[in-house]
């Protein structure tokens, strides 16, 4: 048996698990909006490592909260809006439609406000840099096939590894690091608490339970 065939039931396996995590990765990067990055970045500037301790509780909630909805979806077959509409009636699953409808148009002018920052760094015009976008995201939604948009998506996830390297890189003092992710902190004042909220919204998103 050559090296080849012998590892070719590994390969097989690691290509199986890769198409079945594959959409969950896509899904968990998605919340890695212009919105989120923007907080987290205010969230460092103004109060350094002081809100890394919710970090883990955050992360334990948005698990919870997916793997919820991930189970409502697989026992009924149906999403949380049906079910809502199902337990609580037309009306109120009106509202809620409705405010996830601004809620997303919200989150979609922040995507593209999102775009036109990082492309004026490049000097490319925000008049230039938007347009395209949307064209591309267009024709991506409209035009593409689901393996061609599944790549695609994969491909920009794993730009996502790069917060990861910078982070090593910049090479932060570890042992206030982790210090401030096990030490909780709070203060009192407007602007935490804000950002403290703020944190909690963009990580778990109500619309993430709807879609």
């Amino acid at each position: 048996m050559t090296l080849s065939q012998r590892f070719r039931p590994i390969r097989v396996r690691l290509l199986i698990l890769l198409a079945v995590v594959g959409p969950g990765i896509i899904t968990a990067n998605v919340d890695n909006d212009a919105g989120g990055i923007t907080t987290y970045s205010v969230a460092g500037a103004h109060y350094g490592y002081g809100l890394l301790w919710m970090m883990p509780l955050v992360a334990l909630a948005l698990i919870i909260v997916q793997e919820m909805s991930a189970r409502l979806g697989v026992v009924t077959g149906k999403g949380l809006a049906d079910l809502i509409r199902e337990r609580m009636g037309v009306r109120l699953t009106a509202v809620i439609i409705a405010i996830l409808v601004f809620a997303n148009l919200a989150n979609t002018v922040s995507e593209f406000a999102g775009v036109a920052a990082s492309m004026e760094i490049f000097g490319i015009s925000k008049y230039l840099s938007v347009p395209v976008a949307a064209v591309i995201v267009w024709l991506l939604m409209v035009k593409g096939n689901y393996k061609t948009v599944e790549r695609i998506f994969l491909v920009a996830s794993a730009i996502y590894l790069a917060y990861v390297i910078s982070g090593i890189l910049a090479r932060p003092p570890w042992e206030e690091v982790s210090r401030a992710l096990v030490r909780p902190s709070f203060q009192f004042d407007a602007g935490y608490v804000t950002i403290f909220v703020t944190i909690i919204g963009t990580t778990i998103a109500p619309s993430m339970s709807l879609s």
